[in-house]
């Protein structure tokens, strides 16, 4: 057997553009792509990739140079998606609701060569290259080129918008449809980069490999058992991880991409109707907006639409709502780092025998690796040792397999941190259950830890969904003088002025261990958010110090504190605490 070779014949580089190249051969006249009244087929979609490719050569793109692109979902930047990797180098999908100074950071440090720009976003990104060009002034930051500028006009009803010479169908006419890309003779080569979000630390470039991408889309597309039929309604920004994958995945079943502009529950109810949309993506955050959209908003869902969504896990009693408006709710857990979902709560058919109430926590569990992935597993991170498989004892999640990212650009300390003995450490916190199926509990930085309780602010913030004035909750840790931190929670109302702090206070005290009861409920209109729906906890934080103020002035002449405290009897070192770098220690009353 050691004389048996590997060739041309029996070994090819895994890639996902071999999803669209066979999508042209099987599936040529299948429409691949809508955009209001724009319609594509899949040898359409393949044609212009190449001809994007070619264009790209030609502009001197050569293998790993980056190409960036700054644009809603619309059909050029799906193109990209398969016509920058075509032409060798790397597409940076940014996202769109940076800053010009977030976004010239994000060029800069990719040093990308040539830069796609919506004819939406040329305000912005005419700001973040002034801003490159003003950096590039100072001696001191080194050597790098302004990228080339390529306007993405309106594809139906062009604006004339320009930011320079160049314009993306300008690119298409001219590219030669006959170019079959770059030959890709290693499937380590990175095929994207994609950027955190940010939310608990500084954004970092994450690199994927044609690998990494093509065997984490085969994954999802069967665990989500997504057909040959597949109507994709794209709710989900295509800048986040690629789209989950699915900007590739859809192609390897020959679906229908259906591309929307703005994500409103005005156009996601109207494209459903149109399309017959089949499966979907989005944070939870876009299940209370087609829950609360107008009635004239909305419209009959007459068949089952999958939604597979990630973020914090959905409370039961939305789940349920959802359900009951015509959705089928798939919950799955991933980061940028993962190449997108890497857990899915793959379902039983014996569930289906048990309560919706049962059904709807069992569903907001996040599952099970993804087929990718060698291995996944919860672990104390001191030791490294595995939790028990009880649903209680917390520790990290940690994951290894071709699924993870090949690292930080730019930043091999950063890398070396995340890669630890072997598993990528997720930084969230979650359990795992007898039958094997993982929870998340927490973002590490999220869990409180309230005189040597670790509490979950996520199964704080489920107990305060089920409140009947609460549309939203982020529950964030709050200095104190006693305690160290305590829950502090921030709600949205459905209605302003229905309800108050101490109703809210009494319900929790109903509804959940003493030591667990928020110390304070903050009112807001709304809840920060990344543009992926994520809460920005990071500044929830900042906003609980300035309230921890009225605690700490709260005070009688003894110095003992107004407020109700834990039952004296409360053994503060029940459970361990977690290890991270600020652990509070309390004495005992």
């Amino acid at each position: 057997m050691d004389k048996l070779a590997k060739c041309a014949v029996n070994y090819v580089p895994l890639t996902p553009l071999t999803f669209i190249k066979r999508a042209s051969k099987i599936y040529s006249n299948r429409t691949s792509l809508i955009y209001n009244e724009v319609r594509f087929t899949w040898g359409q979609t393949y044609e212009r990739s190449c001809r994007l490719a070619h264009s790209l050569h030609s502009l001197n793109v050569a293998k790993n140079d980056v190409v960036s692109v700054l644009a809603p979902n619309i059909p050029a930047l799906y193109e990209m998606h398969f016509a920058v990797p075509m032409a060798g180098a790397v597409l940076n999908a940014i996202n769109t609701r940076l800053n010009a100074k977030n976004i010239a950071t994000i060029l800069r440090h990719s040093e990308a060569k040539v830069f796609f720009v919506d004819y939406e976003y040329v305000p912005i990104a005419s700001d973040a290259i002034r801003l490159l060009v003003a950096r590039l002034e100072d001696s001191t930051v080194g050597q790098y080129t302004i990228p080339l500028v390529v306007v993405i006009d309106d594809i139906e009803k062009p604006t004339g918008v320009r930011l320079g010479k160049l314009e993306y169908e300008q690119l298409i006419y001219r590219g030669n449809p006959e170019y079959l890309g770059e030959d890709l003779d290693d499937e380590w080569d990175a095929i994207a980069l994609n950027y955190t979000s940010g939310t608990t630390s500084e954004p970092k470039g994450v690199v994927y490999s044609h690998r990494g991408a093509f065997l984490s889309t085969m994954s999802l597309i069967q665990s989500w058992e997504m057909g040959t039929e597949t109507v994709y309604l794209w709710s989900l920004p295509m800048f986040h991880c690629n789209g989950w994958t699915f900007t590739w995945g859809v192609a390897a079943r020959g679906g229908t991409n259906v591309c929307i502009r703005n994500t409103t529950a005005k156009e996601i109810f109207k494209n459903i109707s149109q399309h017959k949309v089949t499966h979907m993506c989005c944070a939870p955050v876009i299940f209370n907006m087609l829950l609360e959209a107008k009635s004239d908003e909305r419209c009959d869902i007459t068949s089952k639409v999958n939604i597979l969504t990630g973020g914090a896990p959905p409370p039961a009693p939305l789940l349920i709502k959802m359900e009951d408006t015509g959705f089928h709710i798939t919950h799955a857990y991933g980061l940028t780092e993962a190449t997108g979902p890497a857990l899915i709560c793959e379902w039983q058919s014996k569930w289906n025998q048990l309560p919706r109430e049962d059904q709807a926590r069992l569903k907001a569990r996040q599952g099970v690796s993804i087929l990718t992935l060698a291995d996944v597993d919860v672990k104390d991170k001191k030791t490294m040792e595995s939790v028990p498989h009880d649903g209680k004892t917390m520790g990290e999640i940690v994951l290894r397999g071709s699924s993870v990212m090949k690292g930080y650009l730019k930043d091999e300390k950063e890398t070396a941190k995340a890669f630890h003995k072997g598993w990528f450490l997720t930084g969230d916190v979650g359990v795992i259950h007898p039958d094997g199926y993982m929870e998340i509990k927490d973002r590490s930085k999220d869990v409180i830890i309230s005189g040597g309780e670790n509490i979950s602010s996520v199964e704080l913030e489920s107990v305060l969904f089920n409140h009947p004035a609460i549309l939203e909750a982020a529950v964030v840790a709050m200095p104190h003088p006693r305690w160290g931190e305590s829950p502090c929670a921030f709600v949205v109302l459905k209605n302003a002025g229905e309800t108050s702090e101490t109703e809210i206070l009494a319900y929790c005290k109903k509804n959940m261990s003493k030591f667990m009861v928020p110390k304070k409920v903050e009112f807001v209109k709304e809840l920060p958010k990344t543009s992926t729906g994520k809460i920005q906890k990071v500044e929830l934080r900042k906003m609980a110090k300035t309230l921890q103020i009225s605690i700490d002035t709260a005070t009688n002449n003894n110095g003992s504190e107004m407020e109700v405290q834990l039952d004296q009897t409360t053994q503060l070192q029940q459970g361990q605490p977690l290890n991270r770098e600020k652990v509070v220690t309390m004495s005992r009353l």
